[in-house]
């Protein structure tokens, strides 16, 4: 049976920039996995000192079977391309993959135009990077984040998570410099079991963290347009 350990994600990410701090990061930027981990990240940036800005991580999906990802596009300042082991036996047409890239990150412009207009992405290469989710469930969407995020020249690499089964971190810790996790349950179902107040976060909650952790740091607020 599981129980819940953290009251909400913000309380969540107040203990992990608690923990975080310990590790004495140099300059790091705060990457939030939209949406839920962004009231997360918010907590961490703040306690940290540090920049908040998204990750937001689309699949690639095999031809025909677009729910089968073959690999992942990862946003930033320099967008990296993830293939996975399974894409190398597939017949994947010329220029297959090329389209579909263009296609996500199409969408992820899209998204974070919604979220950070006109804010573009904080360059990466050379920085500590701290990567943010509210917790991890079975790491795809967090695996392919961290090798873009090598890909794209981070120095170090922080994986910073409130909860997460053992085997999770266990796969991804070779990915990362530094892995924090609070909380590594034996008996694992689901992420949300783990928080008293899990209800979904809002698009217009996301905007408002990011515009208050702009204005925490001096960096003006933008306005947002929904239903775009």
């Amino acid at each position: 049976m599981a129980y819940a350990i953290f009251s909400d994600r913000r309380e969540a990410g107040r203990r992990l920039a608690g923990t975080l701090a310990a590790l004495g990061l140099e300059d790091p930027v705060v990457l939030a996995l939209p949406r839920g981990g962004v009231p997360v990240a918010y907590e961490v940036a703040r306690g940290l000192g540090a920049e908040l800005d998204l990750l937001m991580v689309r699949k690639i999906g095999a031809p025909g079977h677009e729910e089968f990802g073959i690999g992942a596009v990862v946003d930033g300042a320099d967008p990296q391309v993830v293939m996975n082991r399974e894409a190398a036996g597939l017949p994947i047409p010329p220029g297959y993959v090329e389209a579909e890239t263009r296609r996500q990150l199409a969408e992820i412009e899209r998204r974070r135009a919604i979220y950070l207009k006109g804010h573009p992405p904080v360059p990466l290469a050379g920085r500590t990077v701290v990567v943010v989710d509210d917790g991890i469930a079975t790491g795809g969407t967090v695996r392919a984040a961290l090798a873009a995020l090598r890909k794209a020249g981070a120095a170090r690499i922080v994986l910073a998570v409130p909860v997460a089964p053992p085997e999770a971190i266990a796969a991804l810790s070779p990915l990362a410099d530094d892995v924090v996790c609070l909380e590594q349950p034996a008996f694992f179902r689901a992420v949300g079991l783990h928080y008293q107040d899990f209800d979904q976060t809002t698009d217009e909650e996301v905007v408002a963290l990011l515009d208050e952790a702009r204005r925490s740091r001096g960096e003006p607020a933008r306005g947002i347009a929904f239903g775009e």
